[in-house]
Parts: C-alpha cells; structure tokens; sequence
C-alpha cells in the first residue's frame, strides 16, 4: 500500500499544481475585467485622498491605538474606530460591487497610504494592514502592485477563498494613494 501511494503522489502533486496555475488565470483575468475599474474609481479615490490627508501626522504609536482600539471594538455594540470606516460612500461603493459580484467577491477593503482602513464592505479583523504582505508588498510596487494570496479555508464560512490586493493611484497624477483588497470565492472562478 505505501508503495502505491508513492507512486500515486507525484500525479496528485502535478494535478494539484495544474489546478493552482489554473486558479491564478482566473484570478488575473478576475482581477483585469472586474477589480482593475474599482481601483480608480472616484468614491475610492477621494476618500483615500482625504483620510491621507487627515492621518499624515500619524505615527506608530497612533496607529498602535488606533489598531487596539479596533480589534477591541470587533463584534462590540459600541464601534467608534470602527464605524467611520464602514459608513461611508467608498464603502457603500464596495458593497454594492461585492453584491453585484454574485457570489464572486466575499469582502473588499480599501487602506490610505499608511495602510490604515478607509473604506471596507463589512469589518476586518484589524484596522492596520500595513504590517501584512497585502499592503507592503503592493504599495511600495506603485502603479504595478499586485499580490494574489495563497487560497485558504475560510473557517467561519467554509469557503475556499483568496485575496487579490492592487495599489490604487490618484489619476491625476499616478501617485500611489492606498491599496485596495478583494476576497475572492476560489470556486466560483474554477
């Protein structure tokens, strides 16, 4: 028996690994035809611009209360740090692209330039995003940032899933701004 299954165990490694490149093309053509437009949108672009704005003078130690104080309000009745993010018209915006995703597109978030929360379609598990590959690895990128996450079992839905994240740039004059996050359903682009 253990001689069968090593000698089935490269073919479920190749199939495994046809699967995974087949799953970036969706996500890549996912992200050009859907997700791109979102980027430069001008709800998302104005309220980056304007909590740039309000947040320049931050430094870690804001940003350390201001991540604590939202992690503490998750799932709480009372949400000050929170609220602010999620009721707004860049976050109306993301709910309705997540809506009219069918399915598609399980959550979206977009950061400012500090990788702070801006705007999300329903609460993330923390305020700053600015420590995790999603925003370092893309911001710092410009115009050309993009990162395609590993596909996960999300636990609380049971549903496989990915993040793609884009850095989002002012049209005016191609400056990165912030980034902007998409959970995306892996089987419904298989």
């Amino acid at each position: 028996m253990v001689r069968r299954f090593s000698l089935l165990l490269p073919f479920a490694l190749m199939a495994s690994m046809a699967n995974a490149a087949d799953f970036q093309a969706a996500e890549e053509a996912y992200l050009n035809a859907s997700i791109r437009p979102w980027a430069s949108d001008p709800a998302l672009v104005e309220a980056i611009k304007a909590a740039n704005a309000e947040r320049a003078a931050y430094d870690q130690a804001k940003i350390d209360e201001l991540d604590a104080a939202w992690k503490a309000e998750v799932g709480a009745a009372a949400q000050p740090t929170i609220s602010p993010v999620l009721t707004n018209a860049a976050s109306d915006f993301l709910r309705a692209q997540v809506e009219a995703s069918a399915g598609a597109v399980t959550e979206a978030f977009v950061t400012d330039a500090k990788g702070l929360n801006v705007a999300a379609s329903e609460p993330t598990s923390d305020f700053w995003q600015g420590d995790e590959p999603k925003f370092s690895e893309v911001f710092t990128k410009g115009k050309d940032g993009v990162l395609f996450s590993d596909v996960e079992l999300d636990e609380s839905t049971q549903i496989y899933s990915g993040q793609i994240s884009v850095t989002i740039t002012d049209p005016a004059t191609g400056e990165a701004i912030g980034t902007l996050t998409v959970g995306v359903n892996a089987e419904s682009l298989m």
